[in-house]
């Protein structure tokens, strides 16, 4: 257990002059509506002198400017990948690798109860990933009664009082100060949203398919197994002849999560008869291999946003692309460096957007070429764009879809826009919580392990890629609009007519295959 010293870490990282510039938010934070985290942006440990080994290292604001040359240290390192670094017991040093590989790791260590967990090094390293050690999902005990509230505000009360029970019994037994709770629709609203999308998935089972094939759905990250129980229970309750050819398939990476997901369902007669229709495979999306012929529908909720993206800048004025990569050092520091080679990967997603894509999309060469000269020529101007960062694992998982599962129908949610994402084209959310505040930092080079990253998605770009690489059609909707059409609304409205429901995550889209 490292809370010493990350109890250490962050005390310094408060104390420090910059951080007076971190908004701290509230708990729940209504507009990124999933989760509470947070990172630290362009922030490092002093390097020690190698004579002074035993001297206390501390962490300093990391500018662009003036930057320690680390050109030789980047020729020697050896590139290592995400892959490559799945065994590892410790965090990597004297490395370097690509800026897709690196998030890739930072996310696996922290997930106790999450969505997907992939294999990034940042992110889904199983040693010490984000997701691997530090997560918890909220539960919030009994639904709520929406109906016999007065109001949203009563609901934000209600909602905020339960999150600090929650805390606080998991402190009275382990405490923590690096906890990273978050919380997601399916728990907050249990089991209403869950029957909105069991609701959907019949609907358009019994319009395409039945009576020839069976419901088979494929939820990928299952986190608490929440959505799973609620749809089960919807199909079961109200069309018992669709659920005798019901089933239910979690694709899982974390292994604990897994464990967790068989035990809730035995954990109640209710539960225990969804046995016999579930089966939990603890394997990551991206190792599969298993051709999959019946027609089924495929879930995604919440995962597109913890993909890797790789980084990519532009020369503004031969606008020649370049890949971003980090070295690690003997210390533990991270550098950023671009190259003009661009990995076969991110080379065939540029490639597959210029041609797929059918409307103008956000890009930092949209400005005029004599805008981007003058602004180069300024007084410390980069010699490069801000960075845009393009979600190639999102690619290799339609290229999943396409290759393994021909006859799978999408239904995928995730946030379109989010607040305080750092510098950059589609750039994410870094954060980490500490002491139960949202720290937010403004770099995804940060320690492995302790800070979320947080992307958005283009849903314009996304759809267009998605229907290129799989041929099928598709429709996109705000969050609002597809729970208007599937969930019955009156079950969470308040006495003054607000609903929660509807007016949470309206930073979220829904993209639908048709």
């Amino acid at each position: 257990m490292e809370s010493p010293i990350v109890s250490r870490l962050f005390r310094r990282l408060f104390s420090h002059e910059t951080c007076s510039r971190l908004r701290c938010r509230p708990s729940i934070d209504s507009q990124i509506s999933r989760r509470l985290g947070g990172q630290v942006r362009n922030v490092s440990e002093r390097r020690r002198s190698d004579d002074d080994s035993s001297r206390e290292s501390h962490w300093q604001q990391r500018t662009d400017l003036f930057p320690q040359d680390k050109s030789r240290d980047f020729e020697r390192y050896p590139m290592v990948t995400a892959d490559s670094l799945r065994s590892r017991k410790e965090r990597p040093q004297r490395v370097k690798m690509l800026t897709r590989d690196f998030i890739e790791g930072i996310d696996t260590l922290a997930f106790v109860g999450s969505s997907l967990i992939d294999h990034l090094d940042s992110l889904y390293n199983p040693n010490y990933g984000y997701f691997s050690k530090q997560v918890v999902i909220f539960s919030p005990g009994d639904p709520f009664d929406f109906n016999n509230m007065r109001d949203e505000p009563e609901f934000h009360k209600l909602l905020g009082q339960r999150y600090t029970d929650f805390e606080d019994a998991l402190d009275s037994q382990t405490p923590n100060d690096t906890r990273q709770l978050w919380h997601t629709p399916t728990e907050l609203f249990r089991p209403y949203y869950g029957e909105a999308i069991a609701r959907y998935l019949v609907t358009n089972y019994m319009l395409s398919h039945h009576p020839y094939h069976d419901l088979i759905i494929y939820e990928m990250g299952a986190g608490n197994g929440t959505l799973m129980l609620n749809i089960l229970d919807y199909i079961r309750d109200l069309h018992p002849d669709v659920y005798s050819r019901t089933k239910f398939k979690v694709i899982e990476i974390s292994t604990s999560l897994a464990s967790l997901q068989t035990a809730r369902l035995t954990r109640s007669a209710s539960s225990r008869g969804h046995a016999d229709h579930v089966e939990i495979i603890n394997r990551s999306i991206f190792d599969w291999n298993t051709y999959v012929p019946a027609p089924c529908y495929f879930l995604a909720l919440e995962v597109f946003d913890n993909f890797a993206h790789d980084s990519i800048r532009y020369d503004p004025f031969t606008e020649e692309p370049l890949q971003g990569a980090v070295l690690i050092d003997n210390e533990g520091d991270f550098y950023e460096f671009y190259t003009p080679t661009i990995d076969p990967i991110a080379s065939r997603f540029l490639r597959v957007r210029n041609a797929a894509c059918s409307q103008p999309f956000n890009h930092p060469l949209r400005s005029s070429r004599l805008l981007r000269s003058i602004k180069s020529r300024l007084p410390f101007a980069t010699n490069l764009t801000d960075p845009e960062y393009i979600p190639t694992r999102l690619m290799q998982f339609f290229d999943i879809l396409h290759e393994y599962f021909p006859l799978h129908r999408l239904l995928t949610s995730d946030f379109h826009s989010l607040p305080d994402t750092i510098k950059g084209v589609n750039a994410p959310v870094v954060q980490t919580r500490y002491q139960r505040r949202v720290v937010p930092v403004n770099t995804p080079f940060v320690q492995q392990g302790y800070f979320d990253i947080l992307f958005p998605t283009d849903f314009i770009v996304m759809e267009d890629i998605y229907r290129a690489i799989t041929g099928k059609l598709t429709r996109v909707l705000s969050h609002e609009d597809f729970l208007r059409r599937w969930a019955y609304v009156e079950d969470t409205q308040t006495r003054s007519g607000e609903n929660p429901l509807l007016s949470y995550y309206r930073n979220a889209s829904v993209m639908t295959t048709v």
